[in-house]
């Protein structure tokens, strides 16, 4: 028998293609995901594994910290004095002391280099040797003076620097020139990752970063013969209590054991937008034994004729399933290491460079892919293979052979209802939960799915059956028997049409929320906002210095400023997030609704309140407050306002930032709003820009600027989403040519008949198409109406926690689905069309 499966395989290779071609795909998706983020995740270990090369020991200063009473104190970092004290140990080698903060360079143009977020400055520290062990010139030297710098190589080639030019640096304050005195390469992880690295003199970077003789890290090396143990065991009474130290080779595991996790989040979520394109798979893979069952019935009736068992039968069709599963999973596995291969380059021409290392194919991976296509396949044949065994041997006498009966569409039908149902009422009960019902609405939506799949054969007749007048009365004869054909075998139809569904379920939820999500964000931000500009540090990264604001305040042109500094006071014994603003020109800037009070009260060292936290604190205005800033000094405030909240601009708590800034050394400045005398134009624009020395590293934003970053970031997303789920279509499409190939090969007597009769060439290929596009458009349209159900039930959720939520259908995009459902069943009728059309007509005729 298996070699009679073998046989058959071999037989009805073209036929079995479509169902190739997809388990290779699905399973090219798995291995490509498991190689490329097992080689990531060895390159990052092995260069996070060569950062610590040489450290014996790295101390870590976790800055100030709190006291009893919630006041910050302590050293900003560790001390000369520490260092000099570690220094002095007998079993230390070399100290080096590292500052970090970030800093940005300008090309030729004034624009950043680099992701923003990526870009960093440090120091540079020569050891013993008068060299830093971290960094490799490959011209010039380290920075020996005070307006002196180096590059890493890439943003200088960038930038066109070369050793001895004058470069703009910019930190989170004014800009500042530097000579350039070396270029290097180096191994750092945020470099590789497509930012920048400045390094200066020390005494500057800590003058920059920290404060004049503090250290953020120290590096320690040992002499020969001293174990890193001992050293630790040394330097740990040396240091403070918001200092810590560890060995190198503890931190080289912990950051490997980080890079693990992280790559594992990264494949999880890829696996299962390839477990989704697998699924889709199943039915291409069912569909096609179903059809090589039913053309095959003589054949098989004809083993049970001559002494084949059920079971033995059963098995060659298994058989035959697991072939298929075997060579396409070698197939998908070797394609899958190309597709490793491709990410890799691609990302490294995108700029995101990717640390030197082997390619990675683990032991796991190789099985994994494997039993993923032997299982696929085998699952998916299951159901038609047992109905081989209930083929009678008395069929060998005829062409019949067993339909579908009455009994067993019914069950289908009541067992697809109670899914529904069962998924429609779980749905509910989520949205019922509101926030916490995200996992449920989730698990209804499964449900949902489940039964819907199960349904389609009998809501294809009545749906397919609505649209037959227009087919007819637009197309003819041909779109007549398109619409008959497309139902003539529903179950066919709807596992056809299942796999479209699904995904266009998924693209629809994800397009209606994330649209939906990033117009209640914008109507929050800009809505809110009346000033003509918010200027913020590129990429959102890091803090605004304070010399910013003072400086717009004193520059021409600039009518209203205020900078939204975030602090953390202690406000009737809990810490709370506050807003320091300027009292005199917030409300030129923000649009803020005062529910009662005052906003002018700020001014007169009152507190601003947001309404949600005055009613869940039960304040008012005049309610009194205990307030202790954050240098321990203590206050009795009163509140002087209640306004709408207004999250992601300011906190529960608003004060004048005069008044709290004196309590505070090091603020943290997330915006500064601006009102120019031009108002939001070029004119306006220019006056903030050169006011803050055309700084590359702060970026200046009109309302309209920020819109588009939104709007840029959505559609990033959802851009990022479609790819991820385009496998799952090209499945789809797969389904929708390997259903209509079989079906032509099954019609081939009809169609020659059709011919005979007078139907041309052409409107056989027009029925053939119609007929695919109406499987497109029935599996699509049911896809979009299931997508916007969960999309309204996934949104209400998080309504709550999203001012100004409002689902928002995307019609242009759902419509863009719908037409483009339809061109993929005209493109997939294209070669079973054709060869519908080239049937010759008396061979067709005499075809059993």
């Amino acid at each position: 028998m298996f070699r009679t499966a073998l046989r058959n395989v071999l037989a009805h290779k073209a036929r079995l293609l479509m169902t190739v071609l997809a388990v290779t795909l699905g399973v090219a998706f798995v291995s490509g995901t498991l190689v490329f983020t097992d080689t990531l995740s060895k390159a990052l270990s092995s260069q996070s594994a060569k950062s610590y090369d040489g450290v014996a020991v790295s101390v870590t200063s976790h800055g100030p910290g709190l006291n009893d009473q919630g006041v910050r104190e302590g050293d900003p970092g560790i001390s000369q004095k520490t260092l000099d004290k570690v220094k002095a140990l007998p079993g230390v080698d070399s100290v080096s002391g590292r500052v970090f903060g970030f800093a940005g360079v300008g090309d030729e143009n004034g624009k950043l280099i680099g992701t923003g977020w990526a870009n960093q400055g440090s120091n540079y520290a020569p050891v013993k040797d008068g060299k830093d062990p971290r960094y490799a010139f490959t011209h010039g030297t380290g920075p020996a003076a005070a307006d002196q710098i180096a590059l890493d190589k890439e943003t200088a080639n960038k930038g066109k620097y070369t050793v001895g030019d004058r470069v703009r640096v910019a930190t989170n304050g004014p800009v500042k020139e530097y000579t350039l005195a070396g270029v290097f390469t180096t191994d750092d992880g945020q470099v590789n990752a497509g930012g920048s690295l400045v390094l200066f003199d020390t005494p500057v970077a800590q003058q920059l970063y920290l404060k004049p003789g503090f250290y953020g890290e120290l590096s320690v090396g040992a002499k020969a013969g001293t174990s890193a143990t001992t050293l630790l065991a040394e330097i740990k009474p040396l240091l403070g209590e918001n200092s810590t130290a560890k060995t190198g080779a503890e931190l080289a595991d912990e950051q490997a054991k980080a890079i693990e996790r992280e790559m594992a989040g990264m494949s999880t979520g890829l696996l299962i937008f390839a477990g989704i394109s697998l699924f889709v798979g199943i039915f291409l893979i069912y569909n096609t034994f179903t059809m090589l069952v039913a053309q095959r019935t003589k054949e098989l009736a004809l083993l049970r004729a001559v002494g084949a068992k059920r079971g033995q039968v059963m098995r060659s069709v298994l058989a035959e399933a697991g072939v298929v599963g075997i060579v396409s999973a070698t197939i998908g596995l070797v394609s899958g290491v190309g597709l490793a291969i491709g990410i890799r380059s691609l990302m490294d021409s995108l700029g995101a460079k990717i640390p030197a290392g082997d390619l990675i194919i683990a032991p796991a991976t190789i099985v994994i892919a494997l039993v993923i296509g032997v299982v696929i396949t085998t699952l998916a044949a299951l159901v038609p293979a047992w109905r081989t065994g209930r083929i009678p041997p008395v069929a060998a006498m005829g062409s019949a052979h067993l339909p579908a009966t009455a009994k067993s569409l019914v069950l289908r039908n009541v067992i697809g209802c109670l899914l529904g149902l069962l998924g429609v009422g779980v749905v509910f009960l989520g949205v019922s939960m509101g926030k916490d019902g995200k996992e449920t609405v989730a698990a209804g939506g499964f449900f949902l799915m489940l039964g819907l799949i199960v349904l389609l054969p009998l809501l294809s007749r009545p749906v397919i059956g609505a649209v037959r007048p227009l087919l007819e009365r637009v197309f003819g004869v041909p779109g007549k028997l398109a619409a008959q054909n497309a139902v003539r075998n529903p179950r066919r139809t709807a596992v056809t049409a299942a796999s479209l569904a699904i995904g266009l379920t998924l693209v629809t939820s994800m397009s209606v929320m994330g649209i939906t999500m990033g117009k209640a964000v914008d109507r929050m931000s800009t809505d809110k906002l009346k000033a003509d500009y918010k200027v913020s540090m590129s990429g959102g990264m890091g803090s605004l210095d304070t010399s910013v604001a003072e400086t717009l305040a004193k520059a021409p042109g600039i009518k209203a400023v205020s900078q939204q500094a975030e602090y953390y006071l202690k406000i009737n014994g809990e810490h709370r997030s506050t807003s320091g603003v300027n009292a005199a020109a917030i409300g030129e800037l923000l649009n803020v609704e005062v529910v009662s009070g005052q906003l002018s009260s700020l001014a007169q060292g009152q507190v601003a309140v947001a309404e949600k936290t005055a009613e869940s604190n039960k304040l008012s205005v005049g309610s009194p407050l205990q307030v202790q800033y954050e240098d321990g000094t203590k206050a009795q405030l009163k509140v002087g306002a209640v306004y709408k909240d207004m999250e992601g601009l300011l906190s529960p708590y608003v004060v004048d930032d005069k008044a709290v800034g004196a309590h505070s050394e090091d603020p943290y400045i997330r915006e500064v709003y601006v009102n120019t005398s031009a108002g939001e134009s070029k004119a306006g624009e220019k006056a903030v820009i050169d006011a803050l020395g055309n700084n590359p590293a702060i970026t200046v934003a009109t309302q309209q600027d920020m819109r588009n970053e939104m709007g840029g970031m959505v559609n990033l997303a959802l851009n990022i989403m479609y790819g991820l789920l385009g496998m799952a279509l090209i499945i789809s499409v797969l389904g929708v040519v390997n259903t209509l190939a079989m079906s032509v090969f099954e019609r081939t007597q009809e169609i020659g008949m059709l011919r005979a009769i007078g139907l041309d060439r052409g409107r056989v290929k027009n029925m053939i198409r119609l007929e695919s596009v109406v499987i497109s458009l029935f599996g699509a349209a049911l896809g979009v109406v299931v997508g916007i159900f969960l999309a309204w039930a996934g949104g209400t959720t998080f309504s709550a926690s999203v001012p100004g939520y409002q689902l928002v259908l995307p019609w242009d995009r759902i419509g863009l689905f719908l037409l483009l459902a339809a061109l993929v069943g005209v493109m997939a009728a294209m070669w079973p069309a054709r060869s519908a059309a080239r049937l010759n007509m008396l061979t067709a005729i005499k075809t059993e």
